[in-house]
């Protein structure tokens, strides 16, 4: 009994890494389309609609997401961007929990 919940454990870990690599993929695209940097940085930044895009999530769940604190942003212009690098460290963070 316990053999099958491991197993099942391992594909769910497998299909969450091999979700990350997806969407590694696609913000790599993303950030080659989209070169938005941070003062001298050359911190590549994601906006709202990439985010969301990346994520599969709604403008407003991305926006409670800012609210809670989940994720950290800038103001640019008025406008609020994402660093990439940021992204990707809350999601691996969140899928090891």
């Amino acid at each position: 009994m316990k053999d099958k919940k491991k197993d099942k454990n391992e594909e769910y870990y497998k299909e969450i890494i091999r979700k990350l690599d997806s969407m590694g993929s696609l913000l790599k695209k993303i950030l080659g389309e989209n070169l938005v940097t941070l003062g001298d940085d050359d911190e590549k930044l994601l906006d709202n609609q990439d985010l969301c895009m990346l994520l599969g999530i709604s403008k407003r769940t991305l926006q409670r997401y800012r609210q809670n604190g989940v994720l950290t942003y800038y103001i640019v212009k008025g406008k609020p961007y994402y660093k990439a690098s940021e992204v990707k460290t809350k999601l691996k963070k969140i899928c090891k929990q």
